[in-house]
């Protein structure tokens, strides 16, 4: 094969090296448009698990490069004056034009052509190159190939709003090292690292208003240094800055819909660009030119072979990291609002920021560490933290039994622990009534150690529901039936019980899910009502009417009824479904509420029927219990809700006396184009936490307690409910209080023989991740640094 590869950088010259390693009679040229030896930025780190890679794939190269390795251990948090170590995190940095001249040599030890200062023309470079049966184009992240058949590569570029700029410094540094400062011009984060003896990166970068406020758009690059040196003059310890193409730039957040188009194969940042924040750019470059080597070498011949092996072995791995990067640098987007947490939780916050790192995982590689987190947890807990009900329930005191098994409090209600067993719809009830099913259902999870446990949404008349087989809440029966229910789960656990009373809206008279999703009843529909006259599904769903003043009042007294009845029948809490599109969320949206009376237009006004019904709710549940609201974040939807948006609904709702929020997103249009990932709508109550000063919970694939744990920890939110994880195990709960060795005194006497086996087990499990943790924690030899 002839190949000619577009750019020298580590991504491109490594695939040219392994390949050409491989194969010796293929022709393979790489062209770089700069002079050998050119190079922007400073240091290139690495984790662990990328050396080992790359030590398995070429042990020349690495034996090359090892020497001139910078290896630490530790994580350093500055701020405030406090520095906090967190220990058992394996990197090494590398000096970028280091590692480029090896790659460069290595290259040239293989027989790849170099060719420096050469520009192609983007626009016709596979007519330029005729005989090249691959082009890969590796020339970085501005890529003018990628550019010039963008829509071909269905490429898409975000710019994010934070600034930052790559500056070095002579300043030694025995860790990696995260500087943060605040300053009267705004926030700032130094990402700091040596990466070889006497020599350190410093990514410095700053908020849009610290930007603005500096004034570094009119700086050139010597005096944006120099400013930098006066912000970061402590932490510099009488070093300075110095400027390499140092420009002050956003990240530009690139995906493409696919890599390759003809000839032409997009590799490292021309492809997919993953925020540095996680050190992955270069590791995702090198990575995917192992890939994409063996994806030649397995099908040189077969071009489409080559095209579908190469998307196969690193589409999802990218994305994943991708995924990570995103969560990532919203955090240091967010900078500002972080600020304001402790001093281990926010390390703590800093650390899991990305979410492949949790509270097990941290302890793992450095308990002390967890241990000073959860020393500050305990002695900062807030008013809602019940001290004595947590000396009563035996889970708490010097026992520390984690975050996740400690009691809170809304108003006269004691919860036992923080986990929530979700609204789950189970599309069982006859009539309107609940059956057995839901007895065994609500009953069993109860039972399963859940500190409260949610009904499915229920409804207040008929016409609120979604479907036929919808519970609801309106007449004796339903309402003797659910007081048995609760009655079940008092009697035989520690778990409070929560009513979500809720209305359909437009969403309403569809058939049973199994004959698909969201399509109208066959016969026998009920007339629909929304906040405007907007189907769900145009052509398929009725179009409902818009409520009038009469509709709003009627609605209004159907939740009071409800939640009267509710009171009588023993729920601890009820809560106002606010989310998902259903008839009370339909105000809040913009997508769904286009009226121009009080209730449409603004934030303010949309709020205004919820909190109609919600106070109406209150006034009518006894004052002991709380009533929490659930709402809908974000539509994932153009023309949706904003940031701002949400902090107005937030804090009217903190206004009127909610005590809770629970903190859920989207599906108020069908066109919403969700970003799912682990715990991926934890952002959402993280910000209402911190906006409007209010308990949140959270919910969203999360599933298993050690995400729990570092959710609480980290302060993003106060409950954690969890939905499929408890329909798979309803006793999901009593199996995480074995694993962290807790002992929970609400265990129904029939099942108390296996607490024992399951805490004996738990000891068991966790001391072989612990001695797998031993195994695999550095040093490791061929780890040493030359200065050693």
């Amino acid at each position: 094969m002839k190949i000619t590869v577009i750019g020298g950088g580590p991504g491109g010259l490594y695939f040219a090296l392994l390949t050409k390693k491989a194969r010796p009679d293929f022709e393979i040229e790489v062209i770089e448009q700069n002079r050998e030896g050119d190079t922007f930025g400073f240091g290139v780190v690495f984790s662990d698990e990328t050396l080992d890679e790359f030590f398995a794939v070429d042990t020349e190269s690495y034996d090359l490069i090892r020497d001139h390795f910078a290896y630490w251990q530790d994580i350093v948090v500055e701020k405030d004056g406090d520095r906090t170590i967190i220990g058992g995190n394996g990197f090494a940095g590398c000096s970028r034009f280091k590692l480029l001249e090896i790659l460069c040599k290595r290259c040239r030890d293989v027989g790849v052509t170099l060719r420096f200062g050469t520009r192609v023309n983007a626009a016709t470079v596979e007519e330029d190159f005729p005989d090249s049966d691959l082009i890969i184009a590796a020339d970085g992240i501005g890529s003018a190939v990628r550019d010039a058949r963008a829509d071909a590569f269905g490429s898409s570029i975000e710019m994010r709003k934070n600034y930052f700029t790559w500056l070095g410094s002579t300043r030694p540094l025995d860790a990696f090292t995260f500087f943060f400062k605040e300053t009267p011009h705004g926030h700032f984060c130094a990402h700091t690292y040596e990466y070889e003896a006497g020599k350190s990166t410093w990514v410095i970068e700053c908020t849009p208003e610290a930007f603005k406020n500096c004034g570094f758009e009119q700086m050139s690059e010597e005096e944006s240094a120099r400013v930098l040196e006066q912000v970061f003059e402590k932490e510099l310890a009488g070093h300075g800055l110095i400027t390499n193409r140092s420009i002050w730039r956003q990240f530009p957040r690139v995906r493409c819909d696919v890599w390759a188009v003809g000839k032409t194969i997009l590799l490292g940042d021309a492809k997919a660009t993953a925020h540095w924040s996680i050190g992955s750019g270069t590791k995702l470059a090198m990575e995917c030119a192992i890939g994409l080597s063996e994806s030649v070498l397995e099908n040189f011949g077969n071009r489409d072979g080559i095209i579908t092996a190469y998307e196969d072995k690193r589409r999802t791995p990218v994305e994943i990291i991708q995924h990570a990067a995103d969560v990532s640098l919203r955090w240091f987007e967010d900078m500002p609002r972080h600020f304001t947490k402790k001093r281990y939780e926010f390390a703590f916050a800093l650390m899991s920021r990305s979410k492949s790192i949790t509270w097990d995982n941290l302890a793992l590689r450095d308990a002390g560490f967890l241990a000073k987190v959860e020393d500050e947890f305990y002695a900062a807990l807030t008013p809602h933290y019940d001290t004595d009900s947590a000396a009563d329930s035996g889970m708490c005191g010097a026992s520390r039994p984690t975050p996740m098994f400690t009691p809170f409090r809304l108003r006269g209600m004691t919860l036992p622990n923080r986990v929530v067993v979700a609204p789950m719809a189970q599309y069982s009830a006859t009539g309107g009534m609940p059956t057995d099913w839901h007895l065994m259902h609500y009953g069993a999870r109860g039972v399963g150690g859940a500190g409260l446990v949610f009904t499915e949404m229920t409804c207040p008349s008929p016409d609120a529901r979604i479907t036929d087989y919808c519970p609801g809440i309106w007449n004796d029966a339903q309402e003797e039936v659910w007081a048995q229910i609760v009655d079940f789960i008092h009697e035989n656990s520690g778990a409070k019980v929560c009513m979500q009373i809720g209305h359909a809206g437009r969403k309403g008279s569809t058939k049973h899910p199994k004959a698909g999703p969201d399509l109208p009843k066959s016969s026998g529909n009920w007339p629909l009502i929304s906040a405007s006259a907007i189907p769900y599904k145009a052509g398929v769903n009725q179009t409902p009417k818009a409520m009038d003043r009469d509709d709003m009042n009627r609605i209004k007294a159907e939740f009071v009824e409800a939640t009267e009845r509710a009171a009588r029948a023993g729920f601890d809490m009820v809560e106002l479904h606010s989310a998902h599109g259903y008839l009370i969320a339909s105000f809040l949206s913009p997508l769904t509420n286009t009226r121009t009376d009080d209730y449409g237009g603004t934030a303010e006004n949309r709020v205004r029927y919820p909190l109609e019904v919600f106070r109406a709710m209150r006034d009518a549940f006894p004052e002991n219990r709380p009533i929490s609201v659930r709402l809908s974040a974000w539509d994932w939807a153009a023309g949706g809700m904003t940031w701002a948006d949400l902090k107005v609904i937030a804090q009217a709702f903190k206004d009127a006396g909610v005590d809770l929020i629970n903190v859920s997103t989207g599906q108020t249009v069908p066109h919403q184009k969700p970003i799912y990932g682990r715990m991926y709508q934890v952002p959402f109550a993280d910000f209402i936490r911190a906006e409007a000063g209010i308990p949140v919970m959270t919910v969203g694939n999360i599933t298993l307690p050690e995400q729990i744990n570092t959710i609480l920890a980290s302060s993003r939110a106060d409950l954690v409910a969890l939905a499929r994880p408890h329909l798979n195990n309803p006793a999901f709960t009593r199996m995480a209080a074995a694993h962290y060795g807790v002992k929970d005194p609400h265990w129904p006497i029939q099942y108390k023989t296996g607490e024992m086996q399951a805490i004996r087990e738990a000891e068991k499990d966790n001391e072989k991740a612990r001695e797998t943790a031993r195994k695999l924690r550095p040093p490791r030899r061929h780890y040493v640094r030359a200065a050693d």
